[in-house]
């Protein structure tokens, strides 16, 4: 009569218990769901043969029912609909026997940016919706199945490596200058920071390519000639794509940026590379970021928690592996392919991501409430653009699970590789940053995430009476810009750390008051979420 039924569907002791808490009977899942909770059970077997005790004692005493009295109102409910449910997919729930008032924590359709294919196709449509650009905020990103995305990518590789040349022509003449000026050093070598330019593999004189300057010069001009003339289509033609022998130039581009081979530009040329650079910078939002390597990131376009993720340097590197000339098992034409950030911020030397959650209520009118809490996840291994191994760039608890702390790291970076949102102001603080954390960070994650809403808002399921958490993943760059890289629907809610043991069980408690409490008592506590957005 109270409509006091649920159904949990997968790992979550902790709504499961706040329910019982409140007095709500659990309805168990029909025998066809049992199987998969059996199946989502072995999965739980192992994850907590990893977690600690203390994780592991709070999961079993959870599921506790030592008079049976729990099992018991279950069998008394097991024909009800449950008028709460919370479950790993939306598959899982049959929709035809709900009425208004069930609360469901999915929304249909929401893979339009929930996952990376879906994100980059909503983004591309933004300018259309909202006057934003996603090139503020997502690293531009293209699908490389499709004939002119991929055709698109390859223009942007190319004007990448001809921009990347002019800041390697500079990076040159300052590395010269300095050299000048110092005393003659021992017979050491040079002692070179990891993400410094690359000195030559082999012996003997350093080959020259004076030349690569100009023409880099010639395209970047062209391109900004383009850049002024273009409409709201992010889409621009490549300048020049019949008169320069493309292949000869990424070649050379190759032997400056990853074989030590000089450039020796003139104090003329220098001059010009720093004027065109400004000009660019005031039509290219990620010219900051992009560095000067030209690292992209190619990722399966629906797969989750790192899988089949790698980096690339070369352009034909990058076009063989979404040809599907490798061993990773991905269906053909779902690669996506995005500019990775080079220029971020590292805490320690080594790089970290943040999990930001946030939670929509409604998609008629669009409301969204954000979390005030996050957390970090560092990576294994130190930072470098020069070694493009896993360890190094994907900062997943999943893919980071598989390696140990490499001897080179710095012991500052937490054994666990979480930090909470509050010790990375304590630390953004210490150097002299602190504002940086309210005043630029966390009202760029919340424009963020509100634009990829947006984008999406129309192709999504509405549903009255769902909800659904999502988790958020950014980059910092160096200049405390964040970078969108993906957004997660059902994010871990499995602790790694203790700080995620916290956090998680806190998100998960607030987001029943929300969704729950509020409706009883509109004015009643909502925890750490606060109301960022209703249209």
């Amino acid at each position: 009569q109270e409509k006091k039924i649920f159904m949990v569907q997968g790992p979550y002791p902790t709504i499961r218990r706040l329910l019982r808490a409140r007095g709500w009977v659990e309805r168990k899942p029909p025998s066809t769901d049992r199987q998969l909770e059996h199946h989502q059970g072995n999965q739980k077997k192992q994850q907590l043969e990893t977690q600690p005790r203390d994780d592991k004692e709070e999961e079993e005493q959870c599921d506790e029912d030592p008079n049976g009295i729990h099992d018991l109102m279950s069998y008394l409910v097991r024909k009800r609909v449950p008028n709460f449910i919370w479950t790993n997919y939306l598959g899982a729930v049959d929709h035809k026997l709900l009425g208004q008032d069930h609360v469901v924590n999915h929304y249909a359709r929401v893979g339009a940016f929930t996952t990376k294919e879906g994100l980059c196709l909503s983004l591309q449509n933004l300018p259309w919706i909202e006057q934003a650009d996603p090139n503020s905020f997502f690293p531009r990103c293209y699908l490389l199945g499709t004939a002119g995305e991929r055709e698109a990518f390859i223009d942007d590789f190319r004007l990448t490596a001809a921009r990347s040349l002019l800041k390697l022509a500079l990076e040159e003449a300052e590395n010269r200058l300095i050299a000048t000026q110092q005393p003659p050093s021992s017979n050491k070598g040079p002692d070179m920071c990891h993400d410094s330019h690359p000195t030559p593999s082999t012996a003997g004189p350093v080959p020259l390519y004076p030349h690569l300057v100009e023409e880099a010069l010639e395209i970047c001009e062209q391109h900004l000639d383009v850049l002024g003339h273009q409409d709201i289509d992010r889409r621009t033609p490549s300048p020049c794509r019949t008169c320069i022998d493309w292949d000869r130039f990424l070649r050379d581009y190759y032997c400056v940026a990853h074989e030590g081979a000089e450039l020796a530009p003139s104090r003329v040329l220098q001059q010009r590379c720093q004027d065109l650079l400004r000009r660019l910078e005031e039509q290219l939002p990620q010219l900051s970021m992009e560095g000067k390597l030209n690292v992209w990131i190619l990722k399966p376009g629906a797969e989750s928690q790192g899988r089949g993720i790698v980096c690339a340097t070369r352009l034909e590197e990058v076009l063989c592996l979404a040809r599907g000339c490798t061993a990773l098992s991905v269906r053909e034409g779902k690669w996506v392919v995005q500019k990775y950030v080079e220029q971020l911020l590292t805490i320690f030397g080594t790089k970290f991501d943040i999990r930001q959650w946030f939670v929509v209520t409604d998609w008629k009118p669009l409301t969204v409430w954000f979390y005030r809490d996050c957390y970090l996840r560092f990576c294994s291994r130190p930072f470098s653009l020069h070694s493009l191994e896993r360890a190094r760039h994907l900062c997943n608890v999943s893919v980071q699970k598989l390696y140990k702390t490499s001897p080179d790291q710095d012991p500052r970076v937490p054994p666990d590789r979480i930090w909470s949102s509050k010790q990375f102001q304590a630390y953004l603080a210490q150097l002299g940053q602190g504002d940086a954390w309210h005043q630029v960070m966390v009202p760029s994650m919340k424009a963020a995430i509100l634009n990829a809403l947006r984008s999406a808002q129309d192709q999504v399921g509405f549903r009255k009476g769902s909800f659904e958490l999502y988790g958020a993943d950014f980059l910092i760059g160096e200049d405390c810009q964040p970078w969108l890289l993906e957004i997660n629907s059902c994010p871990t809610m499995s602790p790694s750390s203790a700080v995620t043991r916290r956090l998680c069980a806190n998100v998960q408690r607030d987001t029943l008051r929300l969704v729950l409490d509020r409706k009883d008592n509109p004015t009643c506590s909502t925890g750490a979420f606060e109301l960022i957005y209703k249209e």
